[in-house]
């Protein structure tokens, strides 16, 4: 079924206050805002790889108060369990049953901060929450909210007592972005109009839950021509065949790639992708899921720089006629 130019035109307008409204806590990161909201709206995580202090907590907080919906921050540590996260079976003496206490994981927006720092053990706990939005304890199945997605964070600079995240799991974020530090404006504005105190900036709920199922909806109706499709197929083979790189991408990134540019094509008032919503795209899809050579990388080639290798070799498809 085609979009309708008034369902386009709402999505549109609607992305547009919700960037906005971010963007009173989260001062001149609109790419990074826009970037987050569609991996919201395409059924996606995020992925932060930013230093201490630029943020990345006000961001998730921001976007939860946006679509009027409830947060958690989880910090994770070495001695974290996966029990921590997804929650625990405890027997009730006086009902003589099994109950089932939640854990954090089961919010609208979830900040899973320096997930590096937890034990594989525990990080494996969040591979079936953010593949299939349920969460599995003592062999009973848990439906998490809807909308859901996972914000995690992890500091470049100190890798002194961390473990670094298992392709399988980088794979199930869509994007992978940094915030960085704000530039001299955004930095006086921040100072200029930050509350006094330690109190954090509230925001007003701009829609409710229903109305972002009603948008994911909406952008899986996004029309995507047989050409693009091609196009996709051909940057996640061009990556594969990459001499710089042990591991390319896989037809899950592919897809993924396919998902952002439906949501980002529609934040633009299109019904239909055009190659450059993949292109903008493409790096922080695809670089994340990639494993460099260590040759490569000792020299300092990094997996983002190997994507815009490919999106230079790879033919761009011309747009249809009539779009």
């Amino acid at each position: 079924m085609s979009l309708t130019t008034e369902e386009t035109e709402w999505f549109s307008q609607t992305f547009a206050q919700l960037v906005a409204n971010v963007e009173q806590a989260i001062v001149g990161k609109t790419e990074v805002v826009r970037l987050a909201f569609v991996s919201l709206l395409a059924e996606g995580h995020l992925l932060l790889e930013d230093y201490p202090g630029t943020g990345k907590t006000s961001l998730a907080r921001a976007i939860a108060q946006t679509i009027q919906g409830d947060h958690h921050r989880i910090q994770f540590t070495p001695d974290l369990l996966p029990s921590d996260v997804t929650g625990v079976t405890i027997f009730d003496q006086r009902s003589q049953q099994f109950e089932f206490h939640q854990g954090p994981i089961f919010s609208n927006v979830v900040l899973a901060d320096e997930i590096n720092r937890a034990s594989p053990k525990t990080q494996s706990a969040l591979l079936e929450v953010m593949e299939e939005n349920q969460v599995t304890v003592d062999g009973v199945t848990h439906q998490v909210g809807q909308p859901f997605m996972v914000i995690a964070t992890q500091n470049p600079i100190e890798q002194a007592g961390t473990y670094r995240l298992p392709e399988a799991q980088l794979d199930r974020f869509l994007i992978k972005t940094s915030l960085g530090y704000p530039d001299h404006e955004s930095t006086v504005q921040i100072l200029t109009t930050a509350p006094k105190g330690k109190a954090a900036t509230v925001l007003r709920p701009i829609i409710s839950g229903d109305n972002v199922l009603h948008l994911i909806r909406l952008a899986q109706q996004v029309h995507v021509e047989p050409t693009i499709y091609e196009y996709v197929s051909s940057l996640t083979e061009g990556t594969r065949e990459a001499s710089e790189v042990v591991l390319g991408t896989s037809v899950r990134a592919g897809l993924a790639l396919v998902r952002a540019a439906r949501a980002q094509a529609l934040s633009y008032g299109r019904s239909y992708v055009v190659p450059d919503d993949v292109k903008s795209l493409a790096v922080p899809v695809l670089a994340h899921r990639m494993v460099l050579d260590p040759e490569e990388d000792f020299r300092g080639t990094t997996t983002e720089d190997v994507v815009r290798r490919v999106l230079e070799r790879v033919s761009v498809p011309l747009e249809p006629a009539g779009r």
